[in-house]
């Protein structure tokens, strides 16, 4: 998705955080939490927030859509994939001592490793004591994660949680639906039913499949039928 986009403030915002990726793109989100990530991405002092979720609930949706709303608003953002941070976390949380909002995607990355724990804990200190705002995305609630410090699992239990549940195959639907509306693609509804039954539910892909479709029905300026699907994912489109 991105690589720390706070670091790059000379990039236009399009660039750092994908447009599809805003909070009120987001399908299907638990009562009351995009009021919640809204403030803290706006107001100083609102809850910190820590988002839980399985694979492709749209955590990584929801840290980038809080960064962008934040630069919206003129304050500093950064999101960050602990995964590329791991084993060097302390170098990188420093380089967002500056920013306003932090999204930290991925605890389950660092959890174990004591050495990145103490840095994210030292890390979390520092952000509250200076006022600024952060939301934590992880696979598991803090209780579930494999943390060495007792400390930092505490510090993490202190914010509010948002917990985000898998999604249907009405919730896919609408999603592929809305994402094809906002880059004006034209989608028969036969169409996305056939994608959801014959290239599999992991929305990641789906949403990586929806890109390629993008790209070859704009080259063979052809609507997205269930047969250009299949002559496309043929090879034959």
């Amino acid at each position: 998705m991105s690589g720390t986009p706070g670091a790059t403030p000379q990039l236009p915002l399009s660039l750092r955080y994908p447009p599809d990726q805003r909070l009120e793109s987001f399908i299907d989100a638990p009562p009351g939490a995009i009021a919640q990530l809204r403030a803290l991405a706006r107001e100083p002092g609102a809850d910190w927030l820590y988002v839980e979720g399985g694979p492709g609930t749209g955590k990584t949706h929801l840290g980038l859509a809080v960064c962008a709303e934040a630069e919206q608003a003129g304050r500093r953002a950064a999101y960050l994939p602990l995964r590329a941070a791991a084993g060097r976390l302390g170098d990188a949380l420093e380089a967002l001592d500056r920013a306003d909002v932090v999204a930290l995607d991925g605890l389950d990355a660092v959890a174990g490793h004591r050495t990145d724990e103490v840095a994210l804990f030292d890390f979390h200190n520092r952000a509250r004591a200076g006022g600024r705002g952060v939301v934590y995305l992880a696979a598991a609630p803090p209780a579930a994660l494999p943390l060495a410090l007792p400390d930092l699992r505490s510090r993490l239990g202190q914010c509010a949680r948002v917990v985000l549940g898998p999604l249907d195959d009405d919730g896919r639907r609408r999603i592929l639906r809305d994402r094809a509306l906002r880059r004006g693609l034209v989608v028969e509804e036969a169409a996305i039913d056939w994608l959801l039954t014959r290239t599999g539910r992991d929305l990641v892909q789906l949403l990586a499949l929806l890109d390629r479709i993008d790209r070859e029905s704009l080259a063979a300026q052809r609507r997205v039928t269930v047969p250009f699907l299949r002559r496309m994912l043929s090879g034959a489109a």
